[in-house]
């Protein structure tokens, strides 16, 4: 094999890549040394902006498999027939701490999947657990600003998290999630994703359907106790990167089980909570899961900046026989994400091949801007209607049209007879076996316990008493006992 020759970034060879050039053999460092400096000035501008959350990632490519027939609900092209299989790309993350952070802590986990379908990329951004914290996006910076580091003690505070929690009651579901006993998985490999939110689906006929997405991991749930999580942390801090490249290299290619719940659109309105609320899940006495398929990770990136950090998701984007609901926190995330990826990545960051589509042609009137590597042909216009054979557009909706009605302004949302804070995290802690139950009582009264405040904890201990009497009479008596240590 023939020796690789090292070049410069246009291509130059490089003679010396081991000294730099000087005025003679002591001299000083001569800035016509072009290489030298194009190296330090690349190295200086080698990273972008973190995440702001989400920052730390892992990531797989791999496939989905249609399994089962779902074109009743749905005329996505990639879900149309069984057998077919279509490109993907994952990536998993934590969600407050920074890139620098570790793995096995207690926290959510991001779900982020990228399908390279043949009618463009169709992202679905969920977690590891069904619901959420909040219900509306004008109080997601809020939220996230409790969790992060306080801008004095550059750590993150109890006091801030608790604080938040007491003055945000819709939270105490997922807190209910959150410090149970899935708080902090085993693995990528052994947790489930979920959609989280509502998503509207079309079928060929024009009916829409609301669906919820549960991916079931095929390798079996498996999570860590908080002195597990700490001692795994202590070997390894890249624990579940690690485990994920390690199981993928070996062949041991993990795989998750789709099933989907689908509500006819007609029967949200009169639901007895509200169907869009991503702090509340659907029973699946109410809509069962319909198993639609298999994802399957199959090869690692080659490259984890180029592929993992520079992956870019946003819900808003859809294909043909897909889109959005009326979910509140949805709707604000369709803006948000995408806005994100302008600001780290830059106006072109489709462009970029982890986020380029596969198979599905690009043609449309956006050129030009930072990084720009789509040109067009020569005749080409750069505006539309035009009279020289330019991309049209189709006059066909993705999904079916939303009604709405009622004054603008802001809103809580529509009443329904059954939409209180607290039943579903009550439900929760009531399906849980003793010692799960024991193990989530002193995993709360642990972080409020550290909490300065009276009436923060106050608060807090009111909404799980509103949950359940024994929920919350159990978690008053662990915060009063540590206390008084």
């Amino acid at each position: 094999m023939s020796q690789r020759v090292l070049t410069t970034e246009s291509g130059a060879p490089v003679a010396d890549n081991q000294n730099s050039a000087t005025a003679g053999a002591g001299g000083p460092v001569l800035i016509q040394d072009q290489h030298l400096l194009e190296k330090l000035a690349r190295f200086n501008r080698e990273r972008i902006p973190e995440r702001v959350v989400h920052a730390r990632g892992s990531g797989a490519y791999g496939y989905f498999e249609v399994t089962d027939d779902v074109t009743g609900f749905t005329r996505a092209d990639f879900l149309s027939e069984v057998g077919r299989r279509t490109e993907t790309f994952i990536r998993f993350s934590t969600v407050a701490d920074s890139l620098g952070g570790a793995d096995a802590v207690r926290d959510p986990r991001g779900f982020a999947l990228k399908f390279y379908t043949d009618e463009g990329n169709y992202d679905l951004v969920g977690n590891n657990t069904p619901v959420f914290f909040i219900k509306d996006p004008i109080k997601f910076p809020d939220f996230i600003h409790s969790q992060k580091r306080d801008p004095f003690t550059g750590r993150q505070e109890p006091d801030n998290v608790w604080d938040f929690w007491a003055n945000s009651p819709e939270s105490t579901h997922q807190i209910t999630w959150l410090m149970g006993d899935r708080g902090i998985p085993a693995s990528y490999r052994h947790m489930n994703g979920f959609g989280s939110h509502t998503y509207q689906w079309t079928n060929a006929e024009g009916e829409a359907f609301f669906v919820k997405y549960h991916f079931r991991t095929n390798q079996g749930v498996r999570s860590l106790s908080a002195e597990q999580a700490a001692e795994q942390v202590g070997k390894d801090a890249n624990s579940h990167q690690t485990d994920l490249l390690q199981a993928i290299e070996r062949g041991v290619n993990p795989s998750w089980t789709l099933h989907v719940q689908v509500m006819p659109a007609a029967e949200a309105a009169d639901y007895r909570f509200n169907p869009f609320d991503v702090t509340k899940v659907w029973p699946h006495a109410d809509y069962p899961l319909r198993r639609v398929g298999r994802l399957v990770l199959d090869r690692n990136p080659d490259n984890v900046f180029a592929e993992v950090e520079q992956a870019a998701f946003s819900p808003n984007n859809f294909v043909p026989g897909i889109g959005p609901s009326p979910d509140k926190m949805l709707q604000g995330r369709l803006f948000a994400y995408a806005d994100a990826q302008r600001y780290r990545l830059g106006i072109n960051h489709t462009q970029l091949p982890v986020n380029a589509p596969r198979t599905a042609t690009v043609d449309n009137y956006g050129r030009d801007g930072l990084h720009a590597t789509r040109y067009g042909s020569r005749q080409d216009k750069n505006y539309e209607p035009n009279s020289y054979a330019g991309p049209a557009q189709t006059g066909a909706a993705l999904a079916s049209p939303l009604a709405v009605h009622g004054w603008t302004g802001t809103h809580e949302a529509p009443a329904h007879t059954k939409d209180d804070d607290f039943f579903q995290a009550g439900e929760l802690y009531r399906l849980m076996s003793t010692e799960e139950k024991d193990r989530l009582v002193a995993n709360i009264a642990g972080g409020l316990s550290q909490v300065t405040r009276d009436d923060v904890i106050e608060k807090n201990l009111a909404h799980f008493h509103a949950a359940d009497a024994e929920y919350g009479k159990r978690v008053e008596e662990a915060v009063r006992a540590l206390r008084e240590d």
